[in-house]
């Protein structure tokens, strides 16, 4: 029996890598960090004929109607190009949540998503850790008020969708009256993050009983987040390794020190499991939903620790110059250490594994 990926998802990530290697070199990248939002129209647009954007979406609206694990095979490819996009909050987190909702208003946005015409924003932090003086609700009249933050990609959005509460779900056109989406500046330049203002916005549509579209959503960006780390964390070796192939030190390849030789061989040897572990909770979301809670929390949460440790060696193997801008392994040094509390940082993970498990109460 085979295990391993199909001939169809290899080469689902091979095109990916490959166009992204040509579109999105870190040279490009570093010219869209200037940028108030990073995100890039002209590569989503290239993406979707790719057929990229509507991975996640039904045949019958123009998408691929892929599974999980092609998508974050997409994702492991966008992390290790530190590509800018609203992959993960467009084609996943928002793909997956509006295929469960009522298809009479939500089948036109998948659509849009398929055709590359339409970005979607998703402000879900405050169902995992709420600030103070945060939160939605929606007034008497219907609006909506209230504060959302770390939106994730909502500065390029067309359409934003929020959850107001753990069963109540809100779609909102980003130019509607009473909307305002101001950036929040973190260490990754390469990732849209915002405050969402809301002060009597209408939304366009209000699903109530939404309560497994927000959990699937949030296991599926969950997921596809884990594969974004990976993806950077594959390049952050790659790059130790050619690295260590060329600096010299004392008349020798550096590569040649056991030392060096060991801290490579260490960040392999941390990654390769979870690569396998990966794959194995992507498979689940759809073949085993009832497991994908705790799969994906522990998914994330690993993922997260080792993340920060293989960019942390792989700095370390460059010395000095790898901490500089001129280096660029900064890029995804940062990448990973910002995805590291995106959906629920690993403490709160494991506490939610062990509440889904009945070791704990679940957060």
């Amino acid at each position: 029996m085979n295990f391993g990926l199909s001939e169809d998802q290899c080469l689902l990530e091979k095109t990916v890598r490959d166009f992204l290697a040509a579109e999105m070199p870190i040279e490009r990248v570093r010219a869209l960090r200037k940028l108030d939002c990073p995100n890039d129209p002209s590569l989503w647009k290239a993406l979707s004929e790719l057929g990229v954007t509507g991975i996640l979406v039904p045949e019958r609206l123009g998408g691929s109607d892929l599974n999980l694990l092609d998508a974050a095979l997409v994702a492991q490819a966008m992390g290790h190009a530190v590509a800018p996009t609203a992959f993960l909050s467009t084609a996943v987190m928002a793909s997956v949540a509006l295929r469960s909702l009522d298809p009479a208003l939500t089948d036109p946005w998948l659509s849009g998503i398929a055709t590359g015409d339409l970005r979607i924003g998703v402000g879900f932090m405050e169902l995992i850790s709420i600030r103070e003086g945060a939160g939605l609700c929606l007034d008497a009249n219907r609006v909506l008020r209230g504060h959302s933050m770390m939106a994730l990609d909502a500065c390029s959005a067309d359409l934003l969708l929020v959850a107001i509460d753990e069963n109540t779900l809100a779609v909102v056109d980003a130019a509607e009256k009473g909307v305002e989406v101001n950036r929040l500046v973190t260490t990754d330049a390469t990732r849209c993050t915002a405050e969402l203002c809301f002060d009597g916005a209408r939304p366009l549509a209000i699903f109530e009983g939404a309560s497994s579209a927000i959990r699937r959503s949030l296991d599926a960006g969950r997921i596809v987040l884990a594969a974004d780390i990976l993806g950077a964390c594959e390049s952050m070796i790659e790059q130790s390794v050619r690295y260590a192939g060329q600096r010299k030190q004392f008349g020798r390849l550096i590569g040649s020190f056991q030392a060096v030789k060991h801290m490579c061989a260490e960040m392999i040897a941390d990654l390769e499991p979870a690569r396998s572990m990966l794959w194995y909770t992507a498979h689940g979301f759809d073949a085993m939903p009832d497991e994908t809670p705790l799969l994906s929390s522990l998914l994330l949460s690993h993922l997260s620790e080792i993340g920060r440790e293989i960019a942390s060696i792989s700095t370390q193997v460059h010395g000095g110059i790898g901490w500089t801008d001129e280096q660029n392994l900064h890029f995804w040094f940062k990448r990973i250490g910002v995805a590291r509390h995106l959906l629920g940082g690993p403490e709160l993970l494991r506490d939610r594994a062990a509440g889904l498990q009945g070791f704990a109460l679940a957060s």
